[in-house]
């Protein structure tokens, strides 16, 4: 069984910048790697969405609305996976959750993020 814990989230000033963490516990570094790992977020009355991912083997892909303002990187060594969100905008409010999928998905409990002056 996975367990992946969020961290990073907080109250920033639009244009400001966010780094997510999570970490997996629960697994071997040899089977983290495989897992495909992404984040997704949800906003107050509104359905969960897909924020990015990152595969295995380190390809990555994002929202449309969000590509060069957030970046997801991995690191299999420390089974950790996060995402460096810049230029941060009102409506990036939401709770942020990581993800994780090799055969089976396993979510976290979610970071909240909240943008505002």
């Amino acid at each position: 069984q996975v367990q992946l814990v969020e961290s990073g989230g907080g109250l920033v000033q639009p244009g400001g910048s966010l780094r997510l963490s999570c970490a997996a516990s629960g697994t071997s570094g040899t089977i983290f790697r495989r897992y495909v790992m992404g984040w997704y977020r949800q906003a107050p009355g509104k359905q969960r969405e897909f924020v990015a991912q990152i595969t295995s083997g380190g390809s990555t892909g994002y929202a449309d609305s969000l590509k060069g303002r957030f970046t997801i990187s991995r690191d299999n060594a420390k089974n950790t996976v996060s995402l460096q969100m810049n230029s941060l905008k009102p409506e990036d409010t939401a709770i942020y959750y990581c993800n994780a999928v090799y055969a089976t998905s396993y979510w976290g409990q979610g970071t909240q993020v909240t943008v505002s002056s």
